[in-house]
């Protein structure tokens, strides 16, 4: 296994050149170590009592471990061990004796692994676009009522989930099946082999397609669809859960960490939209990473009636979160990037993106290269480029992907805008903060002003935030509103609008007559 640590996009100069930061202030006194495991990278920061990331580099881990859909279990530990490494490393170099007193982490959603007693993995950890569960899908799809099963555990059958994963799992590998002691996704795994023992969060275990929301437990009626036993789950963690004393190993490689308190991880997708300062139906999160969402947090009871369109999953035993995800974003716009215009810097790229006209390509693009979650949860769903002539660019197809992407987002909007009309959107999202073309695309394709926060790692700060909360640091994840400054806004243009409402009904279109029409239990 190999990775690369890259400080330089979160260091605003070189560790020789920290001496002018006051370490000995309370607003610089570190008290909390914040992970952040995607599937593209790991992350981690220190922040202070406050939520505010103290003035240390924070380290960021690019690894080749995750494919977007399987990872190796152990591999990925290592990585995570040795983002923190890292982090406490330059701790050492600044001389900074804060106690580190807790550990937050967020983790991406929906990820799935058997561990037997040991603790060994028996499967790789199955991400959400891991699409060989399709078939499980559709076979639940034709078992169980999807508009009740919705309802109670706020996920469609669909193979991103667990219920779809673990039939495959029983039907395809059963010595792997029969070997497994506990299902856990990676946030869990983590904690069973740094603290030896794990339980899941509320929020980890909304995403999974085995929680009743309602009753914040496993639902019984899905466990006896599956003939799942209830045992072979983690424990779902009490509000106070926290994890204490780290196992022998990891005791002496981070003494720094010997008295600290881990947190149950909680879903990537509620960390990012609380760091983006989207915490009341007021604000609506658009994030585009890997893959791409749109969210809405609020506080009450499930609604009773969940747009097909969307998924309902929690922040925590009081906040729910709403929204629709895209398997594709910026890790599609990546690969093509690295395939089409191989060598070309991006400052280059995004100028010759920028003085391309709104949807003049003459494509039409069905961006499913990662399958289809919302709004369709298409079980078969393919990407497709539509249109290709000789004299098409490269740099024409990458647009022409952004702008499908953007449609996408509409369709989002759309489906949200009876629960969140007229709330601000805020972006957040690496893919994002490269690229403000991008940024004016959305703009235009939903005719709505796009503002894109300045906090380019708000996963993390929202691990953070709600870990504060949850141990009386902090009064609320909202008590700091101006925290989240705005980096740029993104004004519509009446006319490109005009012209994308056009793109978006093509591409509809494309869609029953392509896609659609391959899975018609969908509907």
């Amino acid at each position: 296994m190999s990775y690369v640590l890259d400080n330089e996009s979160e260091a605003i100069e070189p560790l020789s050149d920290l001496s002018s930061i006051m370490l000995g202030t309370e607003s610089n006194r570190a008290i909390l170590l914040a992970l952040d495991i995607g599937t593209s990278g790991v992350r981690a920061a220190l922040f202070n009592a406050n939520g505010d990331e103290v003035s240390v580099p924070s380290v960021r881990t690019r690894h080749g471990v995750v494919d977007f859909s399987t990872a190796d279990a152990s591999a990925l530990l290592g990585v995570v061990a040795g983002t923190i490494d890292a982090l406490l490393e330059d701790v050492h170099l600044l001389k900074i004796t804060s106690r580190i007193e807790l550990i937050a982490v967020s983790c991406f959603w929906h990820s799935l692994v058997g561990i037997d007693k040991a603790g060994r993995a028996t499967t790789q950890v199955l991400g959400w676009a891991d699409n060989r569960a399709a078939d499980a899908a559709a076979l639940l799809r034709a078992r169980l009522d999807e508009a009740e099963v919705h309802a109670r555990t706020g996920c469609r059958l669909h193979q991103s989930y667990w219920p779809a994963k673990i039939v495959r799992l029983r039907d395809d590998e059963p010595h792997a099946f029969g070997a497994t002691w506990k299902w856990l996704s990676f946030a869990e795994y983590l904690a069973f082999h740094l603290f030896g023992e794990c339980a899941v969060s509320i929020s980890m275990a909304s995403g999974t397609g085995l929680l009743n929301q309602r009753s914040c437990e496993w639902d019984r009626e899905m466990l006896e669809a599956l003939e799942l036993r209830v045992e072979s789950l983690p424990e779902i963690a009490p509000a106070e859960k926290t994890f204490r004393g780290l196992t022998a190993d990891y005791a002496a490689r981070w003494p720094q960490l010997s008295e600290a308190r881990m947190l149950p991880g909680i879903g990537d997708g509620a960390a990012n939209s609380i760091g983006a300062g989207c915490t009341s139906k007021e604000k609506l999160a658009l994030m585009i990473g890997t893959s791409g969402a749109m969210r809405m947090i609020y506080e009450g009871e499930p609604l009773s009636a969940i747009p097909p369109e969307l998924w309902s999953y929690r922040v925590d035993r009081k906040r729910l979160i709403i929204g629709g995800a895209l398997s594709d974003g910026g890790g599609l716009c990546d690969a093509l990037r690295a395939s089409l215009l191989p060598g070309i810097d991006n400052d280059s790229i995004e100028s010759g993106l920028a003085n391309l006209e709104p949807d003049n390509h003459g494509l039409t693009v069905l961006p499913f290269w990662a399958g289809e979650r919302s709004t369709g949860w298409n079980l078969n769903a393919r990407g497709a480029i539509l249109g290709l002539n000789l004299k098409t660019t490269p740099l024409e197809v990458l647009r022409a992907v952004m702008e499908a992407i953007a449609y996408r987002f509409a369709l989002l909007a759309r489906a949200l805008d009876p629960i969140a009309g007229g709330a601000r959107i805020i972006a957040s999202g690496n893919a994002l903060h490269s690229s403000p073309t991008w940024l004016q695309i959305l703009a235009d394709v939903l005719g709505r002003e796009v503002s894109l926060s300045e906090t380019a790692e708000a996963s993390l700060r929202g691990a953070a935030l709600l870990a504060l909360e949850s141990m009386g640091k902090i009064p609320d994840i909202s008590f700091q509103p101006e925290m989240v400054p705005v980096l740029l806004i993104a004004e519509p243009s009446r006319e490109h609008h005009g012209i994308y409402q056009a793109g978006l009904e093509r591409q509809q279109r494309m869609y029953e007559r392509v896609i659609n029409c391959s899975d018609r239990t969908v509907k």
